[in-house]
């Protein structure tokens, strides 16, 4: 299956972190990477001529990196393509590089607008949009697995942002070590913490990110909650945000409350739960 991976805007952390994954040795007997900007040494130029005058066929293109709207190089190679991946938030969604340029975007959205350099309609020649896999970085595993389903002709489900439900369905939250500190609203006291939930205090986006950082692992044993910092919800389209370890508040109430829990709801539960919380939970570390 040939690969062509390739950088426009972007600080390389998807390829570091694609780096880790553990059995690049076998996915590599499956996957003929044409050619990487950080792991090649012959020239891109005669690769991508290739690509784009038919001469050589591209099973998927690997954009990593923000891009601008009028970069025809990269639409050419989309087209020529059987299948688009957006590897990390700043090809998804534009997020970093947009921030300061509005000429700046993603393959297919900027931010939450659809759209972005291929435009909303853009299907690839298998029939499917850009596959999305946000974060920043994304898991080396989303994209091994990714690529592997193309290679066995599995489908595959997406979902409203065009990633694959197999990573986004879920909430960070979910698999979270710290989730009975948040239910009994037990916050940490500071950041490290062994013990407490950084979502009160600290800006911890869990509640309201979907990812599977807290089911599959970073180097198969932690995730940013497990070692005391705040999830910066890096895999949604708004990422990042002003204050990333701050919680805005009215009236001690989160301004954002996790997803699926109303404001009168939140009020009913947090004060009954900080005056039964276990004492075990708050014996600080």
């Amino acid at each position: 299956m040939n690969v062509l991976w390739i950088h426009r805007l972007t600080c390389c952390g998807n390829t570091h972190s694609f780096l880790n994954y553990e059995h690049l040795d076998n996915l590599f007997k499956k996957v003929k990477l044409l050619h990487h900007p950080s792991l090649s040494l012959d020239d891109e130029r005669e690769v991508v001529e290739k690509v784009i005058s038919g001469k050589l066929d591209l099973d998927v293109l690997i954009v990593e990196g923000a891009v601008f709207e009028d970069d025809l190089e990269t639409k050419n190679l989309c087209e020529r393509a059987n299948v688009v991946i957006a590897l990390g938030s700043c090809a998804s969604y534009g997020n970093i590089p947009a921030l300061a340029n509005e000429r700046v975007c993603g393959l297919q959205y900027r931010f939450k607008n659809r759209g972005g350099l291929l435009g909303a309609d853009f299907l690839s020649s298998s029939g499917m949009p850009v596959i999305n896999l946000s974060g920043c970085p994304a898991h080396p595993d989303w994209l091994s697995t990714i690529l592997l389903s193309i290679y066995n002709g599995e489908k595959i489900d997406l979902d409203q942002w065009n990633r694959p439900k197999v990573f986004y369905s879920t909430l960070t939250h979910w698999g979270c070590t710290r989730n009975e500190y948040f239910e009994w609203k037990v916050e940490a006291e500071r950041l490290g913490s062994k013990k407490g939930c950084l979502f009160y205090h600290f800006g911890c986006r869990g509640p309201l990110t979907y990812s599977s950082c807290n089911k599959i692992l970073w180097n198969s044993v932690s995730s940013k909650t497990r070692v005391g910092t705040p999830c910066f919800g890096c895999t949604e389209f708004d990422f990042p945000r002003v204050g990333l370890f701050e919680t805005k508040q009215f009236a001690n109430i989160p301004a954002e409350l996790p997803i699926g829990v109303s404001k009168r709801g939140y009020i009913m539960l947090s004060g009954m739960a900080k005056t039964f919380a276990p004492e075990r939970l708050k014996v600080e570390d």
